[in-house]
């Protein structure tokens, strides 16, 4: 294998790995649209507000952390490994995209959850109805921001390794590498 090769595959593994990784961090927020947060809609204030307590403690953990930001890592890595390349500019777009899922994570949906941290055990609340309300339409308004911006992300370094593969050294012998330029 030459050393270009060796190269172009080295850049189309971590290209992958970014890829699969910022899917699932994606596919986390497309969970809770459409699964955790209808169903905790229809539960009562009190066990709302338990719930969405444990979730946010749960959710602190290694698996989850290695995902989140290494898929931060990940693309950072990538966009200088892509640099004036043609695959660049796509995965530059998806570190600006993934970096605006962290910052609305970050800026947003924590500040929220630790609110409801600070709220207290549910069984002290003397008004769970408020402490859900101030809660649950601002996060999940900026879940859905943050899932569209994160599955954004996903189909820009999607087509960049369509662009790495079209640029792969020995692409012409492969028709199947061939992509439609955009």
């Amino acid at each position: 294998m030459t050393k270009k090769r060796t190269a172009h595959t080295a850049q189309g593994t971590a290209l992958g790995a970014a890829t699969v990784a910022s899917g699932l961090v994606a596919g986390v927020w497309y969970a809770f649209a459409c699964g955790v947060m209808p169903a905790l809609a229809r539960t009562e204030d009190r066990v709302y507000v338990e719930v969405m307590q444990q979730i946010n403690v749960v959710i602190e953990n290694p698996v989850f952390f290695a995902g989140f930001f290494g898929a931060l890592i990940l693309i950072a890595v990538c966009a200088w490994q892509q640099r004036g390349k043609p695959a660049g500019r796509w995965v530059l777009a998806a570190l600006v995209l993934y970096v605006l899922v962290v910052g609305v994570t970050s800026g947003a949906n924590v500040p929220l959850n630790n609110e409801l941290a600070a709220a207290g055990a549910p069984a002290g609340i003397a008004d769970p109805g408020a402490v859900r309300e101030r809660f649950e339409d601002p996060w999940v308004l900026w879940n859905i921001v943050r899932g569209v911006l994160g599955t954004a992300a996903v189909y820009c370094l999607w087509h960049a390794t369509t662009r790495l593969r079209a640029a792969r050294p020995d692409s012409a012998a492969l028709p199947h590498a061939r992509t439609t330029r955009i």
